[in-house]
C-alpha cells in the first residue's frame, strides 16, 4: 500500500478522532473525578481479553479497507473530501458493504469493554446510530450517483451490515 499525505490526513481526521481522541477524552473525563477516590482502571481478563481482541480485529479490518481504497480506488481515500475514483468491490467489500464502519464499531466496543467505560459505550451507540442514518440516506445515494449501475448491482448482491459467507 502506498502511504500518501492525503491518506495520512484522512486517517487522522476520521478514524483517529472517532476511535482515539474522543474515547480518550471520554475516558479521561470519567476518571478525573475518581482519582481523588483512588480509582484506577482495573483490567480483569473477563473483559480485557475480549475487549483487546475486538480492538485488534476492528483496527485490522479498518487497515484492510483503507488499503483496498488506496490500492484499487484510483488514488482516493475513505474521506468524503477525497473519495476513491474507482468503485472498490473486492476483498472484504465483496462480503459486506460497510466493513470499515464495522471495524470502527468493533474498536469502540472493544475500548468500552477493555476500560469498562460506560461513556465510551455510549459514544459507540451514538456512532452506530449515526451510521444507521448517514449510510443509507447520504453515502449510498452518493455512491449511486458516482458509480451508477455497478453500485446498484453491488448493493443488490452484498448486504449492508451482516457479511455473507
Amino acid at each position: 500500500m502506498k502511504i500518501t499525505p492525503s491518506l495520512i490526513k484522512a486517517f487522522i481526521i476520521f478514524p483517529m478522532n472517532v476511535m482515539g481522541v474522543i474515547p480518550g477524552f471520554l475516558l479521561w473525563c470519567s476518571l478525573e473525578g475518581r482519582i481523588l477516590e483512588k480509582y484506577y482502571p482495573s483490567f480483569d481478563m473477563l473483559r480485557s481479553f475480549p475487549g483487546g481482541l475486538l480492538m485488534g480485529a476492528g483496527a485490522s479490518l479498518c487497515w484492510i479497507t483503507v488499503s483496498l481504497f488506496s490500492e484499487h480506488g484510483g488514488g482516493g481515500t475513505p474521506a468524503p473530501y477525497d473519495p476513491p475514483k474507482f468503485f472498490v468491490a473486492r476483498g472484504v467489500y465483496s462480503r459486506v458493504r460497510n466493513p470499515m464502519m464495522i471495524g470502527v464499531i468493533m474498536v469502540l466496543l472493544g475500548e468500552a469493554m477493555l476500560f469498562g467505560s460506560l461513556p465510551i459505550f455510549i459514544w459507540a451507540v451514538i456512532f452506530i446510530q449515526g451510521c444507521l442514518v448517514l449510510i443509507p440516506f447520504w453515502e449510498e445515494p452518493d455512491l449511486e450517483r458516482r458509480f451508477g449501475a455497478s453500485y446498484l448491482e453491488y448493493k443488490n448482491k452484498v448486504p449492508r451490515w451482516l457479511p455473507k459467507f
